[in-house]
């Protein structure tokens, strides 16, 4: 059975924009969804449930990396038709921790690399046949994963994994649209109703605001002189409630 759902009942892009996030039923993807259809751009939707504000709803299905990449493809090609995207951002996820005695070390780390790494695999299949040439796939890392995580392993290799696809995705022969950029944003912490309910004592100037993502992503979108070098792993810094992009020095 099909995972598609159109709120329109027409498939094809007819926007100025046509974008693509993958996790729009998230936190940060339904800020996403919701800001660039506040841009009347044209939204579609991967995710495991549908978000209704979205063009398109692509649900996700499948219990291995190969039934959900074939199901993906085949819904995300149907709510497109003839017409490509502009830009696809993938910002699925999810945090376990645990170390090598951990209960949950080997059950959390697969949960981690489904929600890291099947689904970056998966936006870069996507990307390869869906997206415009000059187009903008980002991928979604993290800081703290540059380094040894012995609290959280199964998400420091995920994440670690999505680094070094990023690297591959730029490098010659990877696959994608010509001139199509790649950027991994590695944020430190963003400002989530779940992180502010599970780090209530946190400080919140130091955490990134989802808005800071819409429009960075939006710049990103439209201007492609903005983009940071095709690969970058882009550091998403806020401090005393200011954020500033830094690109990880090769």
């Amino acid at each position: 059975s099909s995972g598609i759902k159109q709120s329109t009942g027409s498939s094809g892009i007819n926007a100025e924009y046509g974008v693509a996030v993958y996790g729009g039923k998230g936190a940060l993807g339904s800020t996403l969804v919701h800001h660039f259809k506040s841009k009347n751009w044209w939204v579609c939707s991967i995710d495991l449930g549908e978000n209704s504000e979205a063009d398109a709803n692509v649900i996700v299905k499948g219990d291995t990396l190969q039934q959900q990449a074939d199901q993906v493809k085949g819904d995300f090609a149907k709510a497109c038709g003839e017409d490509k995207v502009d830009a696809l951002f993938c910002v699925a996820g999810g945090w376990a921790g645990g170390n090598a005695s951990n209960d949950d070390f080997v059950k959390n780390t697969d949960l981690m690399m489904k929600q890291s790494i099947w689904t970056s695999v998966i936006s870069a299949n996507v990307a390869a046949f869906h997206l415009k040439e000059g187009g903008l796939l980002t991928l979604t890392g993290a800081v703290p994963c540059l380094k040894g995580t012995s609290f959280m392993m199964g998400y420091g290799l995920a994440k670690a994994a999505v680094h070094q696809l990023t690297k591959s995705l730029a490098a010659d022969n990877n696959g994608l649209p010509d001139n199509t950029s790649v950027q991994c944003i590695l944020p430190v912490t963003l400002d989530t109703p779940m992180n502010r309910k599970f780090m209530a004592d946190a400080d919140f100037t130091k955490w990134t605001p989802l808005s800071y993502v819409a429009d960075m992503f939006t710049r990103w979108t439209e201007d492609a002189t903005s983009r940071h070098p095709n690969g970058s792993l882009v550091k998403i810094i806020t401090e005393n409630s200011e954020t500033k992009e830094e690109v990880v020095p090769e």
